[in-house]
């Protein structure tokens, strides 16, 4: 009795330092969100993103999700200082050594409060494919932005980041591999009854060098390099994004064509950018785990997981129309298998943190048992409030990226997809050396973002109002 009080005491201060983490339904939020996103209210998408988020210090994905929402609408200034908010909270704890009680105390807490009840009470620190495409997508803002020094600053964020982050997986993988071992756990995920295996093992994602370098971040990098006149750092960046993803004619070409003479004076160099869809949502499902507590006793206990639901409700796109030309746009990268791979490479700590929930909870059923051997089960019956899986991720955040590349004359041109009216399409101004067309779709929705559109087209800039201001 003495021991379950002291348990209960610690979850509850876990609880206080974890505030309302736990008990927030992130993805039900995110989905009322993308709900407006859908139907073309983007300030509606930012106030409900508000109003879910009432409390003075914002979290990390408040920034993300609303730099994501900004730019859609090409409030591209605001989008920018939401983005350069979220890396900063990023660097900061790329930074932190907290030192003294002070660190054994956060590393305490995280570790009893992710063990005990589950991982939503860890702080949000983004996932390393996010930390990529954040610089990412704050790099494309500047180049649709005509502004390739900008951006320049920003890939060069990209390629630290991502430096970083090979350091830091190659350390975290080999200590929980070291701590499975330690507690001689032999469940993997295939064996977890009822969990979708198949979706993990997808050729897609398994062929992926890693869950968190991006062809088209590294492709991005090559375009602006090359438009700078730098092109002896251009090539690297295209070698990059092919070692990435090999076979894929487009990032071949680009690095083929460097040798080729720059526009002419009435000509620009054209990169044609479509992100459609959302970034995956994070669901949670039960699976029941036998735990074997002696020779003769084995007790199951449901304990929840993390699956990935990918976005199916975005049409598929494979080519846009130029001055009612078809140019192919070939698919460069996919945050949802960027995503899945990483929930991949996570599983093994997942499970070891999994596991030892279900040992508490098959030892707490094994006691209830000996009290009430009238109601003795072999399965956990007492429902736990907090095992859910985390389901918070940036769902904003576009999932597949696609690219086309043409010279064009300077002057008018119009853009548009196959499957919308002649009507909704784009008229955009092309008067630089380099541009890129920025495009971003979802659902039933399409968006030119970035200055070079002509109106009467009107860019959220325009119609925000008093929101956030």
């Amino acid at each position: 009795m003495r021991h379950r009080l002291l348990v209960l005491l610690l979850l509850g201060a876990i609880l206080q330092l974890a505030g309302c983490a736990a008990y927030r339904d992130y993805d039900q939020e995110m989905q009322q969100t993308i709900d407006e996103m859908s139907k073309g209210e983007l300030n509606e998408a930012l106030y409900l993103l508000k109003l879910h988020n009432p409390w003075e210090d914002k979290d990390l994905l408040y920034y993300l999700e609303r730099g994501a929402i900004l730019s859609a609408g090409t409030n591209l200034p605001k989008s920018q200082e939401a983005w350069r908010t979220a890396d900063w909270m990023i660097f900061q704890r790329e930074e932190a050594d907290p030192s003294g009680a002070m660190k054994l105390l956060t590393r305490f807490g995280n570790e009893m409060g992710t063990l005990l009840v589950n991982d939503k009470l860890l702080r949000y620190d983004g996932y390393d494919y996010e930390k990529v495409m954040l610089t990412t997508e704050m790099a494309l803002n500047q180049l649709a932005d005509n502004d390739f020094d900008g951006a320049r600053a920003d890939i060069k964020k990209t390629h630290e980041r991502e430096t970083l982050i090979a350091r830091q997986r190659e350390q975290q993988y080999e200590e929980a591999e070291e701590q499975a071992k330690s507690q001689g756990i032999k469940l993997h995920y295939k064996d977890l009854e009822g969990y979708p295996v198949a979706v993990l093992d997808a050729p897609q994602v398994v062929e992926l060098k890693n869950g968190y370098q991006s062809a088209f971040s590294h492709y991005l990098a090559g375009f602006a390099y090359e438009a700078l006149g730098e092109r002896g750092l251009a090539a690297p960046g295209y070698r990059q994004a092919i070692e990435l993803r090999p076979g894929v004619a487009f990032l071949e070409k680009a690095l083929r064509n460097l040798d080729k003479p720059p526009p002419a004076d009435d000509e620009s160099e054209i990169l044609v950018v479509v992100q459609s869809g959302f970034a995956p949502a994070r669901s949670s499902v039960q699976v029941p785990i036998p735990v074997r507590l002696n020779e003769n006793l084995t007790i199951v206990a449901p304990i929840s997981f993390p699956v990935m639901v990918p976005d199916t409700l975005t049409p598929a796109v494979t080519y846009i129309l130029v001055d009612g030309k078809q140019q192919p746009l070939s698919m460069i990268n996919s945050v949802t298998d960027m995503a899945m791979r990483t929930l991949r490479d996570d599983m093994p700590a997942i499970i070891s943190r999994a596991m030892f929930r279900a040992n508490m909870a098959a030892i707490s059923q094994a006691q209830e048992n000996e009290r009430h051997p009238e109601k003795a089960s072999l399965v956990v019956t007492e429902k736990d409030p907090f095992e859910e899986a985390d389901t918070r991720t940036w769902r904003t955040l576009p999932d597949k990226t696609l690219v086309a590349r043409l010279r064009l004359k300077k002057g008018l041109h119009r853009l548009r997809f196959p499957y919308y009216r002649a009507e909704d399409g784009f008229t955009v101004r092309v008067d630089q050396p380099h541009q890129v067309f920025y495009l971003r779709i979802f659902r039933g929705q399409d968006f030119y973002v970035g200055p070079s559109l002509v109106l009467p087209e009107l860019p959220l800039a325009d119609k925000t109002g008093g929101i956030d201001q």
